[in-house]
């Protein structure tokens, strides 16, 4: 994570926000979802530096951004993004979008009036119902969650993680995803984002999906566990003119399973021209 730096800060609504912006170009953004943070990226965003201004950022409570006591939920996260947009005076970027980061994304656009010149989404959180019983676990226990000892939560959040990647992932690579919600704020702040997670956010998306102003396509792993390759879909039949592209041999992480597919599906699918 070390070098995985975001050298910029925003405030917003009081706390801390930390991004990166590389290249030049028509502008590029990415969103990450939970329980990740901009890191999803390391292996896709170098690839764009050299055509696009490259955006990537840590949302609300994740990553380097600040953990905070609070409201860090799918409610807030579209508020943040449509004022960073605001902040980097970028109108109609190519947007990237993974799971939590596609509702994020879908929000902006549907319910914040973002324009996009694409949509890429990656296993995006988008129809309900969605959570896993470990997840509608938490959010029944979160005190006791938060509580555990710290070699309990050594134990926990690998596992969970490694529940979103096909492939063996060893220990050192994993580490840049655990280690933020390992220790004191981290651990509190891992169940805290479980416990707010709503279903009443995509609803209140999801009967939008069928005006999206904006080139879709819709990148999902067959061997997804968190989210079955079904809902994507299903998603695909809501959102008219939309690309649906299975990748093989990838769970829900498909940034660590196939990040080959996903820079190849980018370079097919983003427009050319800032004009187009």
């Amino acid at each position: 994570m070390a070098d995985w730096l975001l050298d910029r800060q925003y405030r917003f609504n009081g706390h801390r926000i930390h991004y990166a912006v590389h290249g030049d170009g028509p502008p590029l953004v990415f969103v990450h979802g939970t329980p990740f943070s901009s890191y999803v990226w390391h292996r896709i965003a170098p690839h764009f530096i050299g055509s696009h201004r490259v955006h990537y950022f840590d949302l609300l409570g994740y990553g380097q951004s600040e953990q905070i006591d609070g409201d860090v939920s799918l409610g807030v996260q579209n508020e943040l993004l449509a004022h960073l947009l605001d902040h980097w005076a970028i109108e109609r970027p190519d947007v990237v979008a993974h799971d939590f980061g596609g509702a994020t994304a879908l929000r902006a656009h549907l319910l914040n009036g973002k324009d996009y010149r694409s949509l890429t989404l990656i296993d995006p959180v988008a129809l309900t119902p969605w959570g896993s019983p470990f997840v509608q676990h938490v959010r029944q226990h979160e005190a006791a969650f938060s509580g555990v000892p710290d070699y309990i939560q050594h134990a926990i959040v690998p596992a969970y993680i490694r529940g979103a990647i096909k492939r063996e992932m060893p220990d050192e690579e994993l580490a840049p995803y655990v280690q933020p919600w390992l220790g004191e704020p981290g651990q509190a702040a891992f169940y805290r984002q479980i416990a707010q997670m709503d279903e009443r956010y995509t609803r209140e998306a999801e009967g939008l999906y069928p005006t999206i102003r904006c080139p879709v396509q819709i990148l999902w792993g067959e061997d997804d566990q968190w989210i079955p390759i079904e809902r994507g879909r299903a998603l695909h039949q809501l959102i008219p003119g939309s690309q649906f592209h299975p990748v093989p041999n990838a769970g829900h992480l498909v940034q660590e399973d196939a990040p080959e597919a996903i820079v190849a599906a980018l370079l097919k699918f983003l427009p050319l021209h800032p004009s187009t």
